[in-house]
């Protein structure tokens, strides 16, 4: 089995940027004490750079077993190799790979301070109820189960709520025989249970306006035409208990508090960009996020 030499060569990288090499018995900067699992040339590779890496295989579900342990040895003492190489030509001082590791270093360091964060900042129950009882308040309201009749002109949605007037009961019918919508057409203008705010405006605020049983007295005109309306019930919109969402608005408050912070941070440190990069800065400067937060996004309009 070979391991991806992109994987083995991000985790050097990674290692490289942030480690230092200690001799067996040596104290690492966390006060663990070093294991060398193999040398190159006096230089060690330590268990701990083997256990960085198993941890990324076992995470794409790589086992974690001597003949794996080995292979990863062998990747580590050849990148080490060539890595000693690299520094013989002074490639670490200069040019792309300078760049290149400059920015590894500063990337992992980002990505280090943001997982010590959540861990030193863990979301307490109170910010937890908080979060959650803005978006019950949010979610508050009904919802409908209702049917409709579409057409193109006023005056078939006019003959259409006369027919009604003398039998309601014939709704579904004319739905099937005159309805220009065919998402509900076959189901008699069915629409089934729906938020009024997924709608056009002008359909929501007519079946809220509505009494259970009856339809609208003047058709409502939107952009896809004229509607009939009838409302057979509705009901409040069931809101998910903290229980259900607790795993994904746990997430969220993590991302809002991280954010507050790296706003807080950006707002006291003292940035100046120099010379050409301003002009081109001012022009677009895509924001960068060390944890992009997931924001939900507000429903399309529903074609009725």
């Amino acid at each position: 089995m070979l391991i991806k030499s992109r994987v083995v060569i991000g985790s050097a990288i990674a290692l490289l940027a942030l480690t230092a090499c200690n001799k067996s018995g040596d104290k690492a900067a966390d006060g663990v004490e070093n294991v060398i699992a193999a040398t190159v040339n006096g230089q060690p590779i330590s268990k701990k750079q083997v256990d960085f890496i198993i941890k990324q295989q076992a995470a794409q579900g790589m086992p974690d077993n001597p003949e794996m342990r080995k292979m990863i040895i062998d990747n580590l003492a050849l990148e080490q190799l060539v890595a000693q190489e690299a520094i013989k030509k002074g490639l670490d001082k200069k040019g792309e790979v300078a760049d290149q590791i400059e920015m590894a270093k500063l990337n992992i360091l980002a990505q280090g301070f943001v997982e010590d964060y959540m861990k030193s900042n863990p979301v307490s129950d109170a910010m937890l109820t908080a979060e959650y009882d803005k978006i019950k308040a949010s979610m508050g309201g009904n919802e409908y189960l209702a049917r409709h009749i579409l057409v193109e002109k006023e005056d078939e949605a006019k003959a259409i709520i006369a027919k009604l007037n003398k039998d309601p009961k014939q709704f579904a019918a004319l739905a099937k025989a005159q309805s220009k919508d065919p998402g509900s057409k076959d189901r008699g203008g069915d629409l089934g249970w729906f938020d009024p705010s997924r709608m056009v405006p002008e359909f929501g605020a007519a079946t809220a306006k509505l009494e259970k049983g009856k339809f609208t007295q003047e058709p409502v005109k939107s952009q896809f035409g004229f509607h009939v309306i009838m409302l057979e019930d509705s009901r409040a919109k069931p809101v998910p208990t903290l229980e259900q969402v607790k795993p994904r608005l746990t997430q969220q408050v993590q991302q809002q508090n991280l954010k507050k912070l790296l706003d807080d941070m950006k707002a006291k440190a003292k940035i100046e960009i120099v010379g050409a990069s301003a002009a081109a800065a001012s022009a677009s400067a895509p924001a960068m996020s060390v944890a992009p937060a997931s924001a939900p996004t507000a429903p399309a309009a529903d074609k009725h």
